[in-house]
């Protein structure tokens, strides 16, 4: 059975417990953006001149825009299903976790550097590191290229993070960004929070070409985890273990310091779901799935496909398991706790090999 039929079994199965929860606990909050969920069929919604909207798209589709989708009547059903149900999961996580998820009442232009926009297809997409967000911001380029690109995987990488390739949500003035709010398709992907973090570390932590890393955060790391640290590793910062990672971030002093690096941040940190209403939530897990329904409803899935290829290098539910044997119980929770609302926000189980106090 497909992942993504699993998951809407498995939310029919927790919606109601889950909608007692959050029904008797809703806090009302006036936001600064004003991103309430309204139907996106009202006079806010401007099409692009002799084509509908990705946002009509989605809530809204035609005949003919039925029969673009390549997928039979019971699949496109169940995904419609799906992605509701993903809407209304974070939207409960929100109301039954008011106090904790809507600390910020206000948020400022900064908050939104990491929505990218797309102004031709009229999409949001806000990009979480570790999330495949490398090829999605490829795939953004050659949206908003007009025709200077055609492949994203002949976009390379390091062309794909620099800042000055896409327009950020950030760069408009506030009316400008209330309307693109309003008016244009958002969507996000997230990922098994410990599994993301487990790659995250992986990358920045134990390849030796990431020194800017070692320099900034190994190095600072070591010297506050580590006892009798060699005078070697506190100049390098290279050979950050795991338990050190994990020490520093559930590390109050860490939280008070600074933001997290986006790389370890929490989803609900970097993409404010809990004021913004995210028309999609894609997942990993289907990620090539969510991704190319998402380029169907913005008309370009007939040329344009999420680049599609198996990483060998990539981080699994069995890698992060071996990488969480040496963490104590005391630490796990309190790891769960700082990522709980990612686990609880995209329905993500508490982890089986989780030794939580």
């Amino acid at each position: 059975m497909k992942p993504a039929l699993l998951e809407v079994m498995r939310m029919n199965r927790i919606c109601r417990m889950v909608l007692a929860t959050c029904l008797g606990s809703f806090i009302l909050v006036i936001f600064y953006f004003q991103i309430m969920r309204r139907s996106p069929f009202g006079v806010d919604i401007c099409c692009r001149k002799g084509s509908r909207s990705p946002l009509q798209e989605l809530y809204s589709p035609t005949q003919r825009s039925l029969e673009r989708v390549s997928l039979p009547w019971p699949e496109l059903s169940n995904t419609a299903v799906l992605h509701q149900m993903r809407r209304d999961q974070v939207t409960d996580t929100c109301r039954a976790n008011s106090a904790m998820s809507r600390k910020r009442r206000v948020l400022t232009p900064n908050d939104l550097k990491h929505l990218v926009v797309d102004e031709d297809h009229e999409l949001i997409y806000c990009y979480v590191p570790k999330v495949a967000c490398t090829n999605w911001k490829r795939l953004m380029m050659v949206l908003t290229g007009r025709g200077k690109y055609s492949d994203p995987m002949e976009i390379p990488a390091n062309e794909a993070h620099v800042s000055a390739n896409l327009k950020t949500l950030n760069q408009y003035s506030i009316p400008e960004i209330n309307h693109r709010l309003k008016s244009y398709m958002k969507f996000l992907f997230v990922r098994e929070p410990f599994e993301r973090l487990v790659s995250a570390y992986r990358n920045k932590f134990t390849q030796k070409y990431n020194t800017s890393f070692h320099k900034r955060y190994g190095t600072k790391i070591i010297k506050r985890q580590r006892k009798n640290a060699t005078q070697e590793a506190l100049r390098r910062g290279d050979d950050v273990k795991f338990e050190e990672f994990v020490a520093y971030l559930i590390d109050p002093h860490t939280q008070r310091e600074e933001p997290f690096n986006e790389h370890w941040q929490t989803v609900y940190s970097l993409c404010h779901p809990c004021h913004i209403h995210y028309d999609l939530v894609g997942k990993y897990e289907t990620l090539e799935e969510d991704s190319n329904y998402v380029l169907q409803l913005a008309g370009v899935g007939s040329y344009l496909k999420f680049p599609s290829y198996a990483k060998s290098t990539r981080t699994t539910d069995e890698m992060t398991t071996e990488f969480f044997q040496n963490i104590s119980s005391e630490h796990q929770t309190q790891l769960y706790e700082v990522y709980k609302l990612d686990f609880l926000m995209f329905n993500y189980s508490v982890p089986s090999y989780l030794k939580l106090e």
